[in-house]
């Protein structure tokens, strides 16, 4: 069960760091949309670091996902081993 709870610990110290990682990636940003063409290198900035944050966003959602589900798992393990060992006679 120990196992159980450093693999959860792990996955929740990635969710944390992709949470940071996203807020250093945005803080680069520029908050203005470019449009015109004298401002290309700002646009093609801008279209790369929303291609980043979009991956970033992909993989923080789906891992946030996976690792509430896991303590969801581990919790009912926990709550199941408590309820079992408390209907057991002595």
């Amino acid at each position: 069960m120990l196992t159980l709870w450093i693999i959860w610990c792990v996955l929740t110290v990635v969710v944390i760091t992709l949470a940071v990682l996203r807020k250093v990636s945005a803080s680069n940003g520029d908050s203005y949309v470019h449009l015109s063409d004298s401002e290309a290198g700002s646009i093609t900035q801008q279209v790369s670091i929303a291609g980043k944050l979009e991956r970033i966003d992909t993989w923080g959602k789906a891992l946030t996902v996976l690792d509430l589900a896991f303590l969801a798992v581990m919790l009912a393990i926990v709550l199941y081993n408590a309820w079992k060992l408390s209907n057991q006679t002595i």
